[in-house]
C-alpha cells in the first residue's frame, strides 16, 4: 500500500535535523511514499527545508498561518516569493482563518488570507487551507479568491453540509486522524459520502493523532490507520482507497510521477 501525507508539521515533530530524517524514511518504511511538510511561519519553513535537503521523498508548502498574523515576518511577501522558488515546494499554506485561538483581530487575518491566495494565483499553486470556527468567512472569500489551482481544506472539521457547499468549487478535502475518533459523527458522515476524486488524507503530524495510536505522539508513518478507518466506513478494500487517494494527491500537487 502507498500513501501520501498530504500535511505533517516535521520540524514540530523533532527540531534535531537527523531525527526529522529518521521520521521522513519511518514513513517511507511504513508505505507513506510522499509527505507535504508544512511550517507555520517563514522562518521555521527555511530551516526544515535545508534539514530535510537530501529527502527527496519530502514536498514542502510555504506560507504564513493565521497563528503568525501579528508577526508574519519582515518581508514576507518577498520570502515567500523566493521559496516558491525552490525545489519541491508545491504549494501556498498553510493560511486560512482560525477564529476559536482569536489570533491577533478577524480583519488582520482575513488580509493576511486573501493576500496569500492572491500569492498563489500569482504563482500558480494550489492552497492549502486552515479553517478553525470560521468557515463561513472561509467559503465567502474562496469564492471570490480561490486560485486557478483549486484548494485543500486540511484537517477537515466541518459537516456534510458544509462540504457540500465546499465541493462545489475547486477544493478538496483532507481528513486527518481525528476522522477516526469515535464522536466525530460530521466527520463520518462526510467522509462516507464525499466523491473519492475529491478526498485527501494527511497526519496532520504531531497533532490528530488516529485513535489507534491515542496517547502517543503523531508521526507520518501512522497515516495507515487514518486510510483503514475510512475504508472501512466506505466500505471498501484500503489498497484500493489508498491508490485513489495517491492518484488524487498527484494531481492536487500537479506532480508527475
Amino acid at each position: 500500500m502507498k500513501l501520501f501525507d498530504t500535511h505533517a508539521h516535521i520540524g514540530l515533530i523533532h527540531d534535531d535535523p537527523i531525527e526529522q530524517l529518521i521520521i521522513t524514511k519511518e514513513a517511507k518504511q511504513a508505505g507513506v511514499a510522499h509527505v507535504v511538510s508544512i511550517c507555520n511561519n517563514l522562518q521555521d519553513f527555511f530551516q526544515v527545508y535545508e534539514n530535510l535537503s537530501t529527502a527527496s521523498h519530502i514536498y514542502h508548502s510555504i506560507g504564513v498561518s493565521p497563528s503568525e498574523v501579528m508577526h508574519p515576518g519582515q518581508d514576507w511577501e518577498l520570502k515567500i516569493e523566493e521559496g516558491t522558488a525552490l525545489d519541491r515546494v508545491i504549494a501556498i499554506g498553510e493560511t486560512g482563518l482560525d477564529y476559536y485561538r482569536k489570533f491577533g483581530d478577524k480583519n488582520s487575518q482575513i488580509e493576511l488570507f486573501i493576500r496569500q491566495l492572491e500569492l498563489a494565483a500569482q504563482y500558480d499553486l494550489p492552497v492549502i487551507i486552515h479553517n478553525r470556527e470560521a468557515g463561513a468567512d472561509v467559503l465567502d472569500i474562496l469564492k471570490n479568491k480561490l486560485p486557478p489551482k483549486g484548494g485543500v481544506l486540511h484537517c477537515y472539521s466541518e459537516d456534510w453540509s458544509f462540504a457540500k457547499e465546499a465541493l462545489s468549487l475547486n477544493l478538496y478535502i483532507s481528513f486527518a486522524g481525528n476522522v477516526t475518533y469515535r464522536n466525530a459523527r460530521n466527520l463520518h458522515e462526510t467522509a462516507k459520502n464525499m466523491p473519492l476524486e475529491r478526498m485527501l488524507i494527511e497526519s496532520e503530524s504531531p497533532f490528530m493523532v488516529p485513535s489507534a495510536y491515542r496517547g502517543k505522539r503523531n508521526k507520518p508513518s501512522y497515516l495507515g490507520a487514518t486510510a483503514q478507518f475510512i475504508a472501512d466506513l466506505r466500505e471498501m478494500d484500503v489498497e484500493e482507497l489508498a491508490e485513489i487517494l495517491y492518484s488524487n494527491s498527484l494531481s492536487f500537487f500537479g506532480i508527475d510521477e
